[in-house]
């Protein structure tokens, strides 16, 4: 069986695109994405463990967290147009590899340092997770299926990371953080060799070969085409606002200002594993509703309307039950689930042969505004905050919301396939 799966045979045969091996393929950069997503998102629940045990201030997490999105998004706009460029073989491979890497240096955190070095090769093998199961879609899959695929990935990401925050929080209990990262990195061991062996793109007897000469020029050129196109900025900047938003509250800041409420510690994680649960049902709903109401740009602004209601609501509402709580961070993830618009708009704003590099872009300010959402606020807190400090110091959230909801207007109608 393993014999099927070679180049040489695959040379020789056309690949049937929607076909069973594309969707093993898709099934393993899903896999991918939601193993490091898990990693991402399980510092919410290992940070506080990772303080005591290293030392750490909240203000060195919090810049932890940032030097993480910061990497990625930096890396994330040449991703896209590397795997634009030479495909997913063996590209993915070595991102698995540096994600496990990662793992295993975050295991062995015992300084800022540590953590600071760990956080930055975790961020460079994830900068092409995402948006490589993105490219995976758009490649394996019609381009029809291209926004549902992407919504499909991001909700299975989502739901990952609801199930794992709990899930992480019990293992806690017999495990120690250094024994549970280390799993997570031995996972990744088997994720890459799989990656090795099986992941690929397709051949199509018709398929242009891609462009050969300066690596670095043609990349530049290909950000350039995107960054040149109104739509895809647009897009870039109110997915970022949602997402961005999204990544601050459920990676740091949904399980602190929660406590801060008076909430356990279960409780706080469960919260926010419940706004990852939002996000897992709004990925792939918000580009079934853009369908059925055959516009991009009116969802866009109303899913990002609601967005900043529901967060606003978490930061400032004077009281808070715990009925209330669940359904505001319910629907803080529901609503951020328009992102995805995001990646639908760029893949219809430009060529085909560029939708990694359009993904990247959207991507690559998704994670730089979640950075900044995460870094700031630390900057601006004392050492042991109080409800009063977070509040104080998170007003971004809602105003980075209202900028989305204004570049989201300004979407051209017709943005749509």
């Amino acid at each position: 069986m393993s014999g099927y799966f070679t180049p040489e045979r695959h040379a020789a045969t056309r690949s049937r695109i929607g076909g069973p091996e594309a969707w093993l393929v898709w099934v393993l950069a899903t896999t991918f994405v939601v193993w490091l997503f898990a990693i991402q998102t399980g510092y919410a629940v290992v940070s506080p463990e990772i303080q005591d045990t290293a030392g750490l201030t909240l203000a060195q997490i919090g810049l932890a967290a940032s030097i993480y999105t910061w990497v990625f998004a930096l890396v994330q706009f040449f991703s896209g147009s590397l795997l634009d460029r030479f495909g997913s073989r063996p590209l993915l491979a070595i991102a698995v590899a540096m994600v496990t890497v990662g793992a295993f240096l975050y295991a062995g955190t015992t300084t800022f340092a540590t953590l600071a070095l760990a956080q930055t090769v975790l961020a460079l093998g994830a900068s092409f997770g995402f948006v490589g199961a993105g490219y995976i879609g758009g490649k394996w899959f019609p381009a029809a299926r291209y926004g549902l695929m992407f919504g499909l990935v991001q909700a299975a990401a989502s739901l990952g990371s609801a199930i794992g925050q709990p899930v992480i929080l019990t293992l806690l209990d017999s495990l120690s953080w250094q024994q549970l990262l280390l799993a997570f990195g031995t996972f990744g061991v088997i994720l890459a060799v799989l990656f090795v062996a099986i992941v690929r793109d397709p051949t199509l007897p018709d398929a242009a070969p891609p462009p050969r000469g300066n690596v670095l020029g043609e990349i530049l050129r290909d950000l350039g085409a995107c960054f040149a196109n109104r739509d895809v900025v647009l897009s870039a900047v109110f997915a970022g606002a949602a997402f961005g938003t999204m990544l601050a509250v459920g990676t740091l800041w949904g399980p602190r200002i929660m406590e801060a409420r008076g909430a356990s510690t279960d409780f706080a994680t469960l919260l926010t594993a419940l706004a990852w649960l939002g996000l897992a049902v709004g990925a792939p709903l918000v580009n079934v509703v853009s369908d059925r109401w055959r516009s991009r740009k009116v969802p866009a602004v109303v899913w990002l309307a609601l967005e900043a209601a529901a967060i606003s609501l978490v930061i400032y509402l004077p009281t808070e039950s715990n009925g209330i709580a669940v359904a505001l961070m319910f629907a803080v993830g529901l609503f951020s689930g328009v992102q995805m618009l995001g990646f639908t708009v760029a893949g219809e704003a430009i060529d085909g042969s560029l939708i990694g590099s359009a993904s990247a872009v959207v991507n690559g300010f998704c994670f730089l505004i979640g950075g900044l959402l995460t870094s700031i606020p630390s900057s601006l807190m004392p050492a042991d905050p109080a409800l009063a400090d977070y509040q104080a110091a998170l007003w971004l959230m809602p105003v980075v919301l209202v900028i989305g909801i204004v570049a989201a207007s300004l979407l051209r109608p017709a943005a749509r396939s």
